[in-house]
C-alpha cells in the first residue's frame, strides 16, 4: 500500500511545470482573443456614420483603410 502512495505522489506535476506546459496555450488563447476583439472593433468602427466619425476626428477614408486591414494586422 505504501508503494502505491509513493507512486501516485511521484506522478504529480509541479505547479511551475504545469504553468510552463500551459504557457503556449495561454499565449495562443490571448492572441485569438485579441484578434477577435480587433475584428469586432473594426466592424463597429465601420458601422459609424460620418457625423460620429467627425466627432472622433476620423474621416470615412480613414475608417475604410482601417476596416480593410486583416484581423491579424495592427
Amino acid at each position: 500500500m505504501d508503494a502505491t502512495v509513493t507512486t501516485l505522489s511521484s506522478n504529480r506535476i509541479s505547479p511551475v511545470t504545469l504553468a510552463t506546459m500551459l504557457a503556449p496555450a495561454a499565449r495562443a488563447a490571448a492572441l485569438l482573443a485579441s484578434w477577435r476583439r480587433r475584428a469586432a472593433d473594426r466592424r463597429q468602427l465601420a458601422s459609424l456614420d460620418g457625423h460620429l466619425l467627425r466627432d472622433i476626428g476620423l474621416s470615412v477614408g480613414d475608417v475604410e483603410i482601417e476596416a480593410a486591414k486583416p484581423f491579424w494586422r495592427r
